[in-house]
């Protein structure tokens, strides 16, 4: 869980960084996305497990020990079979019901921290493809989040090989009220 979490955290610190958020919200987006890990962590935790224990069971020779005192191996595994047997239906149980919510909650507290602040998204003196169709380059942005300073942006979603060149001093970039459209 931990090497997925940190993967997760990789992923996103550019969208959480920076953006003035409280330590809650980063830590509720945490986790939800150690809910939503469940799911792939949970299977390899436990082969994982499994391969260490019988390789040192039989590294030691107790299996044998085991068979040699009178068990079978299969009495022997009883309670481990109903183990296996609980976790498989308690994951089941969580997978059905727990994951979708998680990740429904996951999901939409992504987008509102990503889209919180929209000129986080492009970064000073770089050229950001993130917009489709189109590359945007800004020496400078406002300290409001929303002020664009020297702006150039190349249009390429003109198909016939000839991107259309757009300079500015100064533009804005916020999102229209109902978040559909971008606007500059």
């Amino acid at each position: 869980m931990f090497i997925l979490l940190m993967l997760f955290l990789f992923k996103y610190v550019d969208d959480l960084i920076g953006k003035g958020f409280e330590w809650y919200i980063i830590l509720e987006l945490m986790y939800y996305a150690s809910a939503a890990n469940v799911s792939m962590a949970l299977p390899l935790s436990i082969l994982l497990s499994s391969i260490m224990t019988f390789g040192t069971l039989g590294e030691n020779y107790e299996l044998v020990a085991i068979k040699s005192a009178g068990l079978s191996l299969q009495k022997a595994m009883r309670p481990l079979f109903v183990l296996i047997i609980f976790i498989a239906i308690s994951s089941f149980i969580f997978s059905d019901y727990m994951l979708p919510k998680a990740n429904l909650k996951y999901g939409s507290l992504l987008w509102d921290i990503t889209n919180k602040k929209l000129s986080f998204l492009i970064k000073e003196g770089v050229f950001n493809n993130s917009i489709p169709g189109y590359s945007i380059r800004v020496d400078k942005k406002g300290d409001d989040g929303v002020s664009l300073y020297d702006v150039m942006i190349y249009d390429h979603t003109n198909n016939n090989g000839m991107a259309k060149i757009i300079i500015a001093k100064e533009g804005k970039m916020y999102s229209s009220d109902k978040f559909l459209y971008l606007k500059s």
